[in-house]
């Protein structure tokens, strides 16, 4: 009797540890590649050839998957005119684009089951033309207020950055504000801040945008930038 609870008890703790072998394997979670960091051209590049190189510091993913890169460039900052567009397996690329015309350009990274990283910071240049002695400024970029932020308070400071790859050329800004998208009405012009200070009103959409122009009569017109009121 006593060897047979002896048994059992053993019988028992076999079981209550066992079935090590037979649990099944945790699956490893997918992590997406890190965020292409942009090294060629370098951001507000005078491009003197049309044909130009483009290039990214190599993803990094945490499953050792294999990495594709899509490239987007654009004539644009918010590429609704993307020109083109590649997923290449390799971190450069060679893209034929128009003399005398900014571009924009960003590059994200997939890995091989489909996940993706952000895209990459968007670094802008500009391709030089035959006897051209003006490049436009580039398209303004937006500091403030965020994007479609809800605002509190009576007046709000709008703030850009803008550059010209003419780095001796002055720019000035007229800027466009309203509650009609476009806006049309103009609240500052051949200003050389890059900020202004407007009022606003309770429980309205408001829009805006920036036309950044230079010394020698080029002119760029910005997107329309939005927020509201609370």
């Amino acid at each position: 009797m006593k060897n047979f609870i002896y048994l059992s008890i053993i019988g028992l703790s076999l079981i209550s540890c066992g079935g090590g072998e037979d649990s099944p394997p945790v699956e490893e979670v997918n992590v997406a590649p890190s965020t292409p960091t942009l090294t060629l051209p370098v951001d507000n590049k005078l491009c003197v050839d049309n044909t130009v190189a483009f290039q990214w510091n190599v993803s990094t993913d945490a499953n050792k998957d294999i990495i594709t890169y899509k490239i987007e460039v654009a004539k644009d900052n918010v590429f609704s005119q993307i020109v083109k567009t590649a997923e290449i397996k390799t971190n450069s690329t060679s893209v034929a684009l128009e003399k005398n015309t900014a571009y924009y350009w960003r590059i994200k990274a997939t890995d091989s089951k489909g996940l993706a990283s952000a895209y990459s910071a968007t670094f802008k240049l500009y391709t030089t033309g035959e006897a051209v002695v003006n490049h436009l400024p580039f398209s303004p970029e937006l500091v403030a207020p965020v994007l479609n932020i809800a605002l509190d308070g009576t007046t709000t400071l709008l703030k850009w950055s803008a550059s010209d790859v003419d780095t001796s050329d002055a720019l000035t800004y007229d800027v466009y504000f309203g509650t009609s998208n476009p806006p049309t009405e103009k609240v500052s012009e051949n200003a050389a801040a890059i900020s202004t200070t407007v009022t606003i009103e309770p429980a309205k959409q408001y829009y805006w945008k920036v036309v950044v122009k230079d010394n020698k009569g080029g002119e760029t017109v910005g997107q329309v930038w939005k927020f509201k009121t609370n």
